[in-house]
């Protein structure tokens, strides 16, 4: 029975030795994501050599395609864009002589009166009915009852002991008659010079009634005065109507002229108040106060513009008021006159629209009813068609 236990024993230590030496071992090996792996294959089948993520080592690896650069050359290009460009800031024409540049579009507009005129006057006989034309023809030009007298008296008079032989002569005659009328004497200076004194700028106030061209004439004597190198300021008092102060604001834009100007309905002695400050820390030679247009039969507002020329005056005296008027209201235009003057002590006039439909003994009537000047004129649409008044180039005109 021994045998059979050593023979089975013999068997499998057999079995067991041969076993191990006919099945190989395993090599173990680190299991790689599909992704390194199809990288490895291609790089293997390129010959290009492909860095392995280090193990554990808790860094995210990147492609070599996909690092940084190591020195600034590889840093990519920087693109300057080119800075926007300020808008050019205009330089006006100068004022003087823009009267004189002017004088045909006001001969084209005033050539009823000037050629009626001269043609009355060249009759080889002056009787009464000639003299009563000539008068109709002076009052329909708005000259007034008192000037169109008195204009007459004085032709007839020259007629009389100087004689008028021809066209020429009457002419001459109407002219120095016409001039006289429109009264050269008058002082037309406009007040706009720094008062050196107390260091001061020069204050204006611009009044009238909507749609006689107000704030279209602030922003063009705006250019009137840059063109004489005065540095301004504008004062955005009109604060009722919406567009004023945006309209106001371009105007001085385009000079690179400041506007002070406050919320929309807000009130206008305070923004009056503050331009005139804000003139004075600046140290300008003028500032130009643009107000609103009130209706001269709304006594409250009258009384509210006479608010804001006190509430200015707390910094020193108004240099100017100065009323725009539109020349083509004739006689209506003397009513508003009329009432602007009790209120603000108005010191000059502003004519526009003398260009269009406008009738030249506009300017005589208003003078002699206020008994202030007309210092300025408007003979246009265009940006510098605001000029000084002249009375020679203004008659020269009329005449044709």
């Amino acid at each position: 029975m021994w045998e059979y236990i050593v023979i089975a024993a013999v068997i499998v230590v057999i079995a067991v030795a041969l076993t191990a030496f006919l099945v190989p071992r395993r090599r173990a090996r680190r299991v790689e994501p599909p992704a390194q792996a199809d990288r490895r294959d291609a790089a293997s089948r390129s010959g290009t050599a492909v860095e392995s993520p280090a193990p554990d080592s808790g860094v995210e690896q990147r492609p070599a395609d996909q690092r940084p650069a190591d020195h600034a050359g590889t840093e990519p290009p920087v693109t300057e864009l080119p800075a926007p460009e300020e808008p050019a800031v205009e330089r006006p024409e100068p004022a003087a002589g823009r009267l004189v540049r002017l004088r045909s579009r006001l001969a084209r507009s005033q050539t009823g009166l000037g050629k009626g005129l001269l043609a009355l006057l060249s009759r080889e006989r002056l009787d009464e009915d000639t003299w009563e034309e000539i008068e109709d023809t002076l009052l329909a030009a708005d000259l007034g009852v008192a000037p169109a007298g008195e204009l007459v008296e004085r032709l007839r008079t020259r007629a009389r002991v100087e004689g008028i032989a021809d066209a020429e002569a009457a002419r001459r005659v109407l002219r120095e008659e016409l001039i006289a009328l429109v009264d050269p004497t008058l002082d037309r200076t406009l007040r706009t010079d720094r008062h050196v004194e107390d260091a001061r700028p020069a204050v204006v106030m611009v009044v009238g009634v909507n749609g006689t061209g107000k704030t279209t004439t602030v922003g063009k004597l705006a250019r009137v005065l840059v063109a004489e190198d005065r540095d301004v300021l504008l004062g955005a008092a009109d604060t009722f109507r919406a567009a004023a102060a945006d309209q106001l604001t371009t105007w001085g834009d385009r000079v690179g002229v400041p506007t002070v100007r406050g919320p929309e309905g807000s009130d206008p002695g305070s923004v009056a108040f503050d331009a005139v400050k804000a003139g004075i820390e600046s140290e300008v030679d003028t500032v130009v106060i643009d107000t609103a247009g009130r209706l001269q039969t709304k006594v409250g507002l009258m009384d509210e513009l006479g608010k804001v020329k006190r509430v200015v005056e707390k910094h020193g005296p108004v240099d100017e008021v100065l009323l725009v008027l539109d020349a083509t209201t004739g006689q209506n235009g003397m009513m508003q006159a009329r009432v602007f003057a009790e209120v603000v002590d108005v010191t000059g006039i502003v004519l526009t629209k003398l260009d269009g439909t406008a009738k030249g003994g506009i300017v005589v009537a208003v003078q002699r009813e206020l008994g202030v000047p007309v210092k300025l004129v408007g003979l246009g649409e265009g940006a510098d068609d605001l000029a000084p008044f002249d009375p020679e180039a203004f008659v020269d005109g009329i005449l044709g």
